[in-house]
């Protein structure tokens, strides 16, 4: 909100938004390695003890913006080998329909866990310092290291004990590039994981111009960028606990066009009624039920882990999240690009059609490869690299 205040650019606020995603896109699968050549357990515990160091640093009083950035840069580099170890080790310690639960619980702490977030936040440094939230956020790490390191039982790590010895971690990144690669069932999940994403969360990027086109001025900004992850919650909450496991997969192509169906239409409501409480409301309902369709990463989720073998699964899981982030950021700046010629909400209402035309391809992929593994792909990876 405040870089769209100063330039009135909707492309340099999509930049900004999207520069948050930079750490992935530079880091991600080469960092995620780690998950498969470390104990999975001490890798979550070291990056959360590092990124609380990190964060400590960055509460000093007076620290210069360009170290802060810098440090900033460097706590958000934990990000990769931490997710993929953690998704990898819920793979290991659950299976069938609990890891489906599991996945369910955790989107939804994660999604709610950003919503009051940014609130907490915002009431921090309003009622106390940027540097006494800072401090406070690197206690929520600590307290998180302090708490895997006494209740995550010891595992070996996953190269170590299937024999498999790698020889450098660019290798052991490559391997995880080519088993997605020479796997078309993996191929399909990851096409529809990123061309999904990719167009359904690109109205983040413009949330700054379109919340000033609806009338809105940063608590409308708020509760529009809300409403999805509200959305999400609810939606990974039904998939959860009132479908069958053998019935989820067969959702994600509906949910999947449901996701993207309302963005377009959002859009339209924008264009059509312009601002006022009405058609912001509107939006922000359409935003709430594209929320509830995202809901198709769960199922998705458990079909990746399903097909890709447990000694691969920190390297897959990092191709496919950074992959995830960087096409939300290149979603983001494709929109601010848009909005530099259309309305905000022009760009939004092009992001849904041109988004449910792209994800066909990949979707009947998806149907056609259900049931595939990864298992043939696996010696393949081994054997090329």
């Amino acid at each position: 909100m405040l870089v769209y205040q100063r330039t009135s650019s909707p492309l340099l606020s999509a930049l900004t938004f999207a520069l948050g995603y930079l750490p992935w896109l530079l880091g991600g699968p080469l960092l995620s390695a780690f998950a498969d050549r470390l104990p999975r357990h001490r890798v979550l515990i070291v990056t959360d003890a590092g990124r609380a160091a990190l964060l400590a640093c960055m509460a000093i009083p007076g620290m210069p913006l360009p170290a802060m950035l810098a440090l900033l840069f460097l706590v958000s580099l934990g990000s990769p080998p931490f997710e993929s170890a953690r998704s990898a080790l819920m793979a290991d310690v659950l299976d069938g329909d609990r890891y489906a639960v599991a996945t369910s619980l955790t989107n939804i702490t994660l999604q709610l866990a950003q919503v009051v977030g940014f609130l907490v936040a915002g009431a921090l440094v309003a009622a106390l310092s940027p540097s006494a939230a800072l401090l406070i956020d690197a206690v929520t790490f600590a307290v998180s290291a302090v708490w895997l390191w006494a209740g995550l039982h010891p595992r070996p790590a996953p190269v170590s004990e299937s024999g498999d010895i790698r020889q450098s971690l660019l290798r052991d990144t490559g391997d995880g590039l080519r088993l997605i690669r020479r796997s078309p069932r993996l191929l399909a999940i990851v096409g529809v994981l990123w061309v999904g994403t990719l167009f359904a969360y690109a109205a983040e990027g413009v949330a700054a111009p379109w919340a000033d086109e609806l009338g809105q001025n940063a608590t409308g900004l708020g509760v529009l960028l809300a409403a999805n992850p509200l959305g999400v919650a609810l939606g990974g909450l039904v998939i959860a606990r009132l479908v069958g496991p053998e019935r989820r997969e067969r959702l994600v192509v509906p949910l999947v066009v449901l996701s993207l169906v309302p963005v377009l239409a959002a859009g339209v409501v924008g264009l059509v009624l312009g601002a006022g409480s009405l058609p912001f409301g509107l939006v922000v309902g359409l935003l709430f039920v594209s929320g509830i369709g995202a809901a198709w990463l769960i199922p998705l989720n458990v079909s990746f882990v399903q097909a890709v073998p447990a000694s691969f699964r920190g390297r897959a899981f990092g191709v496919a999240v950074s992959g995830l982030y960087g096409v939300q950021g290149l979603g983001a700046l494709g929109a601010g690009l848009a909005a530099e010629g259309v309305s905000a909400s022009g760009a939004v209402a092009l992001s849904g059609a041109v988004g449910l035309v792209a994800v066909a391809p990949v979707l009947v992929a998806f149907r056609r490869t259900r049931g595939a593994v990864a298992a043939s792909a696996a010696g393949e990876g081994r054997s090329g690299a």
